[in-house]
């Protein structure tokens, strides 16, 4: 079983009962936090005897002193019959008033330590901790995988909103509900008696039998060395038994003294596993560390949150999984495909080509990659394939490459296509292993391998051409994503630039109806947004969407993008033909991999042509006045300088530190936007030795030439892009 199958049955199995303890945990933890504002403690440098002497004299018949957790002084005692607990001042040992714990508090911990079901309830809160110990370990190796290694597992999550919700909990959680999970694991062995705190045995004390007055408190020697900050109890010798002693109970030990004379009958010392039973309490509920209890509370707090977005991204997963039509049996099919999917989607692309393939005229089989084989029929296999996290494979397929390995090579020809985004730092390698085993192994090629980025429907419609060419019969690929709901967007104005070579350029204002929050509950409207997300617009007559960067976020109030039209492009070349008033339908993407946080930390921002339009959104985000640093190339300023005058208007208001351009088509216009980062390379070492993060858009050549010139940039301090994008400094968004 994968690391993955244990986190998910267990979060699955035991997520309602981590359910209750986590809500209950989430109450529990403000007990700390208000008996320790409403406690009233003892000085710092008190002694026990003063403390002692006080409360004998105020009230009559007390039993034992105790200072809870909060610092409260708590005496008991009897007046007369009638047992009394009353809460003490310690400066003058007077009454404060009667001492209840709370019964709601009371209640809410016998639900949280046995679900009211005494020891049977006990035995299931200690199944449900060892759960969450195993949760919380596979959670953490699931986490650094995702996160591209063990320096990542705390930094910026990535995916859409349910993952990164799932992913922030639990990174709020792992530590949390780990020491949670072991010291509750603890305390219930010591319930259970399989681990013993106490000492084997006690001294054997009798205080001297006297017809004289006992010694008073203040004169007892032992309790004038401790402080009452270390006193747990002290327990008064019966005035029935002359043979009683006293008895002080503090975190180093326990001590008895002589009623009659004062002297130490005895001490000793705490046991190891008493310290840690004291430890595994204050880790477990926070109580004598109110601060550590808040941030016991935020993480029961996340509990239902992660249990919750797990089980939509569980359903989510399921769902997108399709019943594959004229699935045949795989000894009959003549065409295999086996597909490697954590989250469901790349199945959809896997009902497409397995359709398309139907409609010409072959037997298909369609299954996951974990079952791979082929029989004496099969003459072609396609895999596609994507990849989890840091170049793993998904969870039903972690085993496949080893079944690759052995299954004997048949005359059938391999064609691999493998899934991925390119803003982690192994972009497709999962893919890439299973071609690499399959080419090993002697598998012959039907075609080379294709990587696609962010599941891009026209990348696959192209694979899909080259497909039918190389089987020599055409195919009607129809892969039609599963989209979110869409928004209706009014264009508000636009801002024409002609470009060269033929491909004019606008900038493209948008505005959205405001939706309610009935509206947003039921998923209608447009999601918050960042700039630097994405934007998908539905072209008419078409069910594959086109993505564009922003140039705005949502607090803007508006959606800004900018589009040149492409020679045949059935979105830019509707985007242009829009007039003001007009309308279209479009949803969000979330691009964070890509985003910057509110920090103070220098930002390197390079561009060049539409490219420039989500860097301009981060500048014009910039109310913070962080450090951004833009390189912005494009051909001819008369013609495509996006932005051009918002940029000006943002360096005088200081959201931009600097500004270097260069003009390609212009002579002495600076060359290319590399060019201008190599005639900065003394500036731009002190920049990323400073800490800086570097964000790049633009095309896939340019950002390629980029990336060539900081590696030149950066050899003589020992750093590269490589080494950028691996501790999350370095980011592209290219097309």
């Amino acid at each position: 079983m994968t690391w993955r199958q244990i986190h998910c049955w267990l979060g699955l199995v035991a997520g309602a009962l981590a359910l209750v303890i986590g809500i209950t945990g989430t109450v529990l933890a403000l007990d700390p936090i208000i008996a320790a504002w409403q406690a009233q403690p003892a000085p710092a440098d008190l002694p026990v005897a003063t403390l002692a002497e006080r409360v004998s004299a105020t009230v009559p018949g007390a039993e034992e002193i105790r200072r809870l957790p909060s610092g409260d002084i708590v005496v008991f005692s009897f007046d007369g019959n009638q047992a009394r607990a009353d809460r003490i001042d310690p400066a003058n040992g007077q009454v404060l008033g009667a001492y209840q714990p709370s019964a709601t508090m009371r209640w809410f911990k016998n639900l949280h330590r046995s679900f009211l079901l005494g020891d049977a309830g006990r035995i299931s809160a200690a199944v449900v901790a060892l759960s969450m110990l195993l949760l919380s370990i596979s959670g953490l190796v699931l986490l650094q995988r995702r996160q591209g290694g063990w320096r990542r597992v705390f930094s910026r999550a990535r995916g859409t909103g349910l993952q990164r919700i799932h992913v922030i909990a639990g990174q709020v959680l792992v530590t949390v509900l780990g020491l949670s999970s072991i010291t509750a694991l603890f305390m219930s062995a010591v319930t259970f008696g399989l681990v013993t705190t106490e000492p084997d045995t006690e001294p054997n004390v009798i205080s001297t039998v006297s017809t004289t007055a006992p010694a008073p408190a203040a004169s007892l020697q032992l309790l004038q060395q401790l402080s009452v900050q270390d006193l747990r109890k002290l327990n008064f010798p019966a005035a029935d038994d002359p043979e009683d002693t006293w008895r002080v109970t503090t975190a180093q030990g326990q001590g008895w003294i002589d009623r009659a004379n004062g002297q130490t009958l005895a001490w000793q010392p705490v046991t190891t596993v008493q310290r840690v039973q004291d430890w595994a309490m204050v880790l477990h509920t926070g109580e004598s560390a109110w601060a550590w209890a808040l941030v016991l509370g935020l993480g029961a707090l996340s509990i239902p949150a992660f249990w919750v977005t797990g089980l939509l991204l569980w359903l989510q997963a399921r769902r997108r999984v399709p019943r594959i039509a004229n699935n045949s049996a795989l000894p009959q099919a003549d065409t295999l495909i086996f597909v490697a999917s954590e989250n469901g989607s790349t199945w959809g692309f896997a009902e497409a080509l397995h359709a398309a393939l139907v409609g010409a005229g072959r037997t298909i089989h369609t299954s996951g990659l974990e079952y791979f084989r082929a029989s004496t029929a099969t003459q072609q296999i396609f895999v596609l394939a994507a990849t989890y996290g840091d170049g793993q494979a998904p969870a039903h397929a972690a085993r496949a490459l080893a079944r690759i390995a052995q299954e004997p090579v048949t005359t059938a020809r391999v064609a691999v296509l493998a899934f991925g985004d390119r803003q982690f730092d192994a972009f497709c390698a999962y893919g890439q292993a299973v071609d690499e085993a399959l080419r090993a192994k002697g598998w012959a090629t039907l075609l080379p391998m294709e990587r696609i980025h962010q599941q891009s429907a026209q990348k696959f419609a192209r694979w899909g051409e080259a497909v039918a060419q190389a089987l020599g019969q055409p195919l009607a690929i129809d892969y039609r994503p599963r989209l979110p709901a869409t928004t209706e967007l009014v264009l508000l104005s636009r801002q024409d630039f002609p470009g060269g070579d033929g491909q004019p350029a606008t900038i493209l204002r948008f505005a959205w109806t405001p939706q309610g929050w009935t509206d947003r509950l039921r998923g209608r409207g447009l999601r918050h947004f960042a700039a630097g997300d994405l934007i998908g617009v539905l072209p008419p007559d078409s069910a594959v969407p086109r993505f564009y960067s922003l140039a705005s976020g949502y607090q803007d109030g508006f959606v800004e993008i900018c589009v040149r039209k492409m020679p045949g492009g059935l979105c830019s070349g509707y985007l242009h033909g829009l007039q003001p008033g007009e309308r279209i339908q479009a949803f969000i993407r979330p691009n964070p991999a890509f985003a910057i946080d509110s920090a103070r930390t220098p930002v390197m921002l390079i561009g060049a042509g539409t490219g420039v339009a989500p860097l301009a959104g981060f500048i014009r985000d910039n109310r913070r006045r962080a450090p951004m640093h833009l390189y912005y190339g494009v051909r001819d300023p008369a013609q495509d300088y996006y932005f051009g005058p918002e940029i000006e208007q943002w360096l005088g208001e200081q959201r931009l530190s600097s500004l270097r351009t260069t003009f390609s088509r212009v002579p002495e216009g600076g060359g290319y936007v590399q060019d201008a980062l190599r005639r900065d390379a003394d500036r731009l070492r002190q920049l990323i030795t400073d800490g800086a993060i570097v964000r790049v858009c633009g095309s896939r050549p340019m950002a390629q030439g980029v990336a060539k010139a900081l590696d030149g940039i950066l050899d003589s301090i020992s750093l590269s892009v490589q080494q950028l994008k691996a501790r999350g400094r370095y980011a592209e968004d290219t097309f």
